[in-house]
């Protein structure tokens, strides 16, 4: 049934403004370079492309998807009868409406884009996200954060499509914050854009900030194979999930072409060919040794599909 209603999408999509392909190789568009074929890859050209493709979704029943630049995903290895709809074209930014010391960008803004946009104006408070390799509404998805600061402390507010299919604002209060969730995966919105609320700030020093926080990042990361970020959540304030792994002995394990990272073992890379079947057996067998020998359960914070 799912292939009729993704074949009467096919049709409707033509009017609309985005490019859309078929049988699109999902593991181009995940930094984990895995993943099989999805039926329809749409990328609208705007964000009223965007919201006319989800509303069709809705009304054919189709199986879908909003899609930032997929660095924290794991795609399925065989076909995905779905749509995904990407916002890679949704990438403006711009001065504040309404604070000029503010930022308003659109949902597929990159962090690193975003962050040399501010530095450049002479804007601090972003300096934490300028090596996030993700956009900006998948990092409000998740709270993204990093080196002391996250998503939560600069938002001021954002346009989003509700579960219903309408838009509005939605503003600090509304978002319900937290370690790695907020309002838009809890309550099912897709952001649109968002005001960040930033600071004046001496260039040299934003800049400053941001080069020590990358080399930080290359340092310990290991930013040279293929990735979804970290591949468990904190489990608990002051309890790491890359400590618990390394005490219980993982570094390094491996399942097929995927292995806990010898750099960090908080990170589950691609070491060449790996499969999804690959991943998801090492996120278990780790998550059940870490639960046998220290009785904590971890949480993944990939976002696994299918």
């Amino acid at each position: 049934m799912v292939k009729l209603e993704i074949g009467i999408l096919k049709q409707k999509l033509a009017d609309i403004r985005a490019e859309v392909r078929f049988g699109e190789p999902l593991h181009k568009h995940s930094t984990f370079k895995i993943g099989g074929n999805a039926a329809v890859f749409a990328l609208p050209a705007d964000t009223g492309a965007m919201l006319d493709i989800m509303g069709l979704c809705k009304d054919l029943n189709v199986p879908h998807m909003v899609l930032g630049r997929g660095s924290n995903i794991l795609f399925p290895d065989g076909d995905l009868e779905m749509a995904i709809i990407s916002t890679m074209r949704l990438n403006c930014i711009k001065r504040g409406y309404e604070n000029p010391s503010g930022i308003t960008a659109c949902a597929g803004a990159l962090l690193k884009d975003i962050s040399d946009y501010a530095l450049e104006r002479g804007l601090t408070g972003f300096e934490f996200a300028c090596g996030i390799p993700g956009t900006l509404g998948g990092a409000l998805r998740m709270n993204a954060g990093a080196y002391g600061g996250d998503i939560a402390g600069v938002f001021g507010s954002a346009l989003v499509m509700d579960a219903k299919g309408g838009t509005r604002r939605v503003f600090k209060d509304e978002m319900d914050f937290g370690y790695r969730r907020s309002a838009v995966s809890g309550q099912g919105l897709v952001v649109l854009e968002a005001d960040l609320v930033l600071q004046r700030g001496e260039p040299e020093a934003i800049e400053a900030k941001m080069r020590g926080n990358m080399e930080a990042r290359n340092r310990k990361q290991p930013v040279e194979k293929p990735s979804a970020g970290s591949a468990f959540k904190r489990p608990m304030d002051g309890v790491y999930a890359a400590r618990l792994i390394e005490e219980c002995g993982l570094k390094g394990f491996a399942i097929g072409g995927a292995q806990v990272s010898e750099k960090h073992s908080g990170f589950i890379i691609n070491t060449g060919g790996a499969s999804a079947g690959d991943v998801k057996a090492l996120l278990n067998h780790v998550r059940d040794v870490v639960f046998n020998e220290k009785g904590i359960t971890l949480e993944p914070e990939i976002i696994i599909v299918g």
